[in-house]
C-alpha cells in the first residue's frame, strides 16, 4: 500500500536551511578539543639551559591523565630520540607527574620533548618545549603543526559526537512522548520512523566513535581506524568501556523500541495496555539512565570537584534534554505527518517540557558553578563564553516554547469543527494510510479543477469482464488518487489555525534546537573555565609549586681576548627559588680543567619589573671556584643574570643568560 507524505511547505525549508546555516557557521569556528590537562610544570623547564645532562625529564599535569608507551619523546638536535622510552608514573597524592629516563652520554645542545596524552575526561593532549646542555644549539626537529584532537579525524569524530547527541535525544524524548503523552502514536508509522531512526543513529555514531577513537586521540590518521591492535587499546581505556556499554545498552534499548511499536501498539484491552505500559516506562528509563550514564562517566562529570554529585545529576540534565527535544521532534513529526495528534496529547507534552525545563534550570546551573568557578572565567575562557552562547539559545528557546504553549491553551477549546468530526476520519489520517483508502469518485483537487475517479471510467478500467486493464490508465488514476489524499490533507491542516499556529512555533523550537545541540557538543569539548584558570595559575607559578626544587644551572663560555682568556663559567643557583640562595661559580678552561682568575663579578637584573642590577661578590674558595651564601632573589620571574670574567689587568668581558626563577 503506498503512503503518500505531504509536503511542509517553503517555511519549513527555509527554517530548515537556515538552522543547517547556522550549524555549520558554528562547527566551521569551533576549534579542535581543547586539552582539559593542561602541563603545569617540568623539569627540565622549558628552554632551561642545564650544565650536565639530566638523568630523566618529568612532567607534572593539572590532572590524571592515560601516558602511552610513546606519550614522552625526547628529541635530540638531529631529530633522534634521546630517551629510553620507558615511562615512569611519579604521581604522589594530588601530584600528576609521569617521567622518561635520558640515554647516557648525551652531548650538548638543544633537546626538544615532545608528549601527548589523554586527559581523564577523555580528550586528548598535547604539547613541546626546548631545554639545552651545555648551550643552546639549532636544532632540526620539526613537530606537526596539528592540533591534538583535529584534522579529518577530529572533525569527523564532532561529527559522531553530534550525532551520537541527536540519537539519544530523539530515541529517548520519542519514546517518553507515546508513552506519557499520545499512546496512540505507537501505530503511526511517521512516529515509529522517527524513533527507530534515533536508535540507528546513534548506535552508528557510537561504532563511529568507536573505531575513530584510537586515531583521534593518537596518529590522526584516518587509516588507523581499522587498526586491530589500536582498537584493542581502546577497549582497555576508560571511554573504550563506557562506549562498549551504550552498545550493550542500544540492545536492549532495541528490545524497548520493538515491544512499544509491536505488542504495546496491538494491545486494546486497557488493563493490558496500563501494565505493559508501565513495564515499558520503567525498564526505558532503566536503559536511559544507562545510556546517559555512559557520557557521565567518561567525560566532564568524572574529573575535577565532586565528580560523585557531578555523574547523576549530568544524567539528569541528559534525560531532561532528550524528554524535551526528543519530545519535540517527534512532536513536529506528528503535526505535519499525522495531524489528527490529540490536543490533550500537546497539552500533556507542555506538561513534559515545562518540567524538563525545570530540571535543566537546576542541572545546569550547578554545573556551571562546578565547571566555571568565577565570573572572570565566565567571560575570559573559551568555556565560559561558549555557556553564554548556550544560556543565550536556551533563553531563546524558552520563548518560543511559551508561545508553543499558548497555542497549546486555544487548543485545548474544542472547536465546534472539530465537535462534528467522527472518530472514523480522525483514525484514518492517523494511521496515513495511503490514497488507496480514498473512496469518492470525484473531488476538488484544491485549485478549482476536478479529479475523476475510477467509477468514471467504466468497466474497462476497473478490471471487470468488460476489457483488459489499461496499465497507463492505471498508473494516471494511482497519481490522481494521490493528488486528492495530498489535496485533502493539506485543506483538512490549513483549515485549523491553531494548529498551523503551534506547527510554526514548534518548527522554530525545533530549528533552535539543532544550533542549541551543537553548541552543547562543542561545550563537552572544551576545557572548563575553571580548569583553565587554574592550570594557568599553576603555570605562571610553576617553580617549586609545580616540580621538586632543583638549582638553576647555567653553562656560559666566554672568551676575553688575552692569553688563557677562552673558558667555561658554570653557575649554579641552589634552590633556585624566590628567598635566599647559594651561589656557587666554576671557572673552567676549554679542556675541563680548573682556570684561575683575577676576578670575577655577578649581577641579577628582572627587566620586566625594573628590579637591579643586584650585585653579588662571590668569595674564592679555591682554583676556578667562587662562592656566595644568602644571594636574595626577592620575586619570582625571569632574571637576567650577567657574569663579568676578567683574565689579566686589561681583558675581561660580561656575559648574561635569562633564567626562570620560581
Amino acid at each position: 500500500m503506498t503512503t503518500t507524505a505531504p509536503r511542509l511547505g517553503n517555511a519549513l525549508a527555509r527554517l530548515l536551511i537556515l538552522a543547517a546555516a547556522l550549524l555549520g557557521t558554528l562547527l566551521a569556528g569551533a576549534a579542535p578539543a581543547s586539552a582539559h590537562a593542561a602541563l603545569t610544570g617540568s623539569d627540565p623547564k622549558d628552554g632551561a639551559v642545564v650544565a650536565t645532562a639530566p638523568k630523566e625529564v618529568n612532567l607534572t599535569f593539572s590532572e590524571q591523565v592515560a601516558m602511552s608507551p610513546d606519550s614522552i619523546r625526547v628529541l635530540d638536535p638531529a631529530g633522534r630520540r634521546a630517551d629510553t622510552g620507558e615511562i615512569r608514573d611519579l604521581c604522589s597524592g594530588s601530584v600528576v607527574r609521569y617521567g622518561v629516563g635520558l640515554r647516557a652520554g648525551l652531548p650538548d645542545g638543544t633537546y626538544t620533548v615532545a608528549w601527548q596524552a589523554v586527559s581523564a575526561d577523555s580528550h586528548p593532549v598535547a604539547g613541546a618545549f626546548t631545554f639545552s646542555i651545555g648551550a643552546p644549539s639549532t636544532t632540526s626537529v620539526a613537530l606537526s603543526d596539528q592540533a591534538p584532537g583535529g584534522g579529518l579525524v577530529g572533525a569527523l569524530y564532532g561529527i559522531a559526537r553530534y550525532l551520537a547527541y541527536a540519537g539519544f535525544a530523539v530515541l529517548v524524548g520519542g519514546g517518553a512522548f507515546v508513552l506519557a503523552c499520545w499512546p496512540r502514536g505507537a501505530s503511526v508509522r511517521p512516529v515509529q520512523q522517527t524513533v527507530v531512526r534515533g536508535w540507528l543513529t546513534l548506535t552508528g555514531a557510537t561504532l563511529a566513535m568507536l573505531l575513530l577513537r584510537y586515531p583521534y586521540t593518537g596518529s590522526g590518521k584516518l587509516s588507523d581506524a581499522f587498526d586491530l591492535a589500536g582498537l584493542k587499546t581502546v577497549l582497555e581505556t576508560k571511554t573504550g568501556a563506557a562506549l562498549t556499554s551504550r552498545l550493550l545498552l542500544l540492545g536492549a534499548a532495541a528490545l524497548f523500541v520493538a515491544v512499544l511499536f509491536g505488542a504495546y501498539a496491538r494491545r486494546t484491552d486497557p488493563k493490558e495496555k496500563k501494565d505493559l505500559s508501565f513495564g515499558l516506562a520503567l525498564g526505558g528509563t532503566v536503559v536511559a539512565a544507562g545510556i546517559a550514564g555512559t557520557w557521565a562517566l567518561a567525560e566532564h562529570a568524572s574529573t575535577g570537584i565532586q565528580p560523585g554529585v557531578a555523574m547523576p545529576v549530568d544524567i539528569l540534565h541528559l534525560l531532561a534534554v532528550a524528554a524535551w527535544l526528543g519530545g519535540l521532534t517527534v512532536l513536529l513529526v506528528a503535526l505535519y505527518r499525522a495531524p489528527s495528534v490529540e490536543r490533550s496529547a500537546v497539552e500533556r507534552f507542555s506538561k513534559v517540557a515545562l518540567g524538563s525545563v525545570a530540571v535543566l534550570a537546576a542541572t545546569g546551573l550547578y554545573q556551571s558553578w562546578r565547571q566555571v568557578g568565577s565570573w572572570s572565567a565566565l567571560t575570559g575562557t573559551r568555556y565560559g563564553q561558549l555557556l553564554l552562547v548556550k544560556i543565550g539559545l536556551m533563553a531563546v528557546l524558552i520563548g518560543i516554547a511559551w508561545i508553543s504553549r499558548r497555542w497549546t491553551r486555544r487548543l485545548a477549546e474544542p472547536s465546534p469543527r472539530e465537535a462534528d468530526e467522527t472518530p472514523g476520519a480522525d483514525e484514518d489520517l492517523s494511521t496515513d494510510e495511503g490514497p488507496e483508502t480514498e473512496e469518492p469518485a470525484s473531488e476538488d483537487s484544491g485549485d478549482g479543477s476536478e479529479v475523476v475517479g475510477p467509477e468514471d471510467d467504466g468497466p474497462e478500467a476497473s478490471g471487470g469482464a468488460a476489457g483488459p486493464v489499461d496499465p497507463a490508465r492505471a498508473a494516471q488514476l494511482a497519481r490522481q488518487r494521490a493528488a486528492v489524499a495530498t489535496a485533502r490533507r493539506k485543506r483538512e491542516r490549513d483549515a485549523d489555525p491553531e494548529r498551523t499556529g503551534l506547527r510554526r512555533s514548534v518548527l522554530t523550537e525545533a530549528a533552535v534546537a539543532v544550533v542549541l545541540l551543537a553548541v552543547t557538543t562543542v561545550l563537552t569539548s572544551t576545557e572548563p573555565g575553571r580548569t583553565e584558570e587554574e592550570a594557568g595559575r599553576a603555570t605562571s607559578a610553576s617553580g617549586p609549586a609545580a616540580v621538586p626544587d632543583r638549582p638553576v644551572d647555567i653553562r656560559l663560555p666566554f672568551d676575553t681576548g688575552g692569553v688563557d682568556g677562552k673558558g667555561v663559567v658554570r653557575l649554579s643557583l641552589d634552590p633556585g627559588r624566590t628567598g635566599a640562595n647559594a651561589l656557587h661559580i666554576f671557572v673552567e678552561r676549554p679542556n675541563g680543567k680548573p682556570l684561575d682568575v683575577p676576578e670575577i663579578k655577578v649581577a641579577l637584573t628582572l627587566e620586566a619589573k625594573d628590579v637591579g642590577p643586584l650585585p653579588v661578590a662571590p668569595d674564592r674558595i679555591q682554583t676556578g671556584h667562587w662562592s656566595a651564601s644568602g644571594v636574595q632573589i626577592p620575586m619570582p620571574g625571569d632574571w637576567k643574570i650577567q657574569v663579568t670574567v676578567r683574565t689579566s689587568e686589561i681583558d675581561q668581558t660580561t656575559i648574561d643568560k635569562n633564567v626562570k626563577i620560581g
